[in-house]
């Protein structure tokens, strides 16, 4: 299993995580400092991974059938491993 924790800079507290594994994705988002929410997306539905660039960060977004998920604040290389491991 691979996770990746989103930048420190944007939380303190409580980052989002996605965790990959051989069947699963799994965000968690941060519920306003109360814990996660989390989101599951099976591998054999992801249709599409792509990253939308800003100057330090970027966002993964893993869209399967009927959903799209929009993930932040991940330092670049952190985006570029991600979408390797689900292309």
């Amino acid at each position: 299993m691979h996770t990746f924790t989103a930048s420190r800079w944007l939380d303190i507290a409580f980052p989002d995580r996605l965790e990959i594994n051989a069947n699963n994705v799994v965000y968690y988002k941060n519920n306003v400092g109360v814990g996660y929410e989390s989101t599951v997306v099976e591998r054999p539905n992801i249709t599409k991974v792509h990253i939308r660039t800003g100057v330090f960060f970027a966002n993964v977004v893993i869209e399967s059938y009927g959903e799209r998920l929009v993930v932040g604040a991940f330092w670049k290389r952190d985006a570029k491993a991600i979408v390797k491991l689900l292309t």
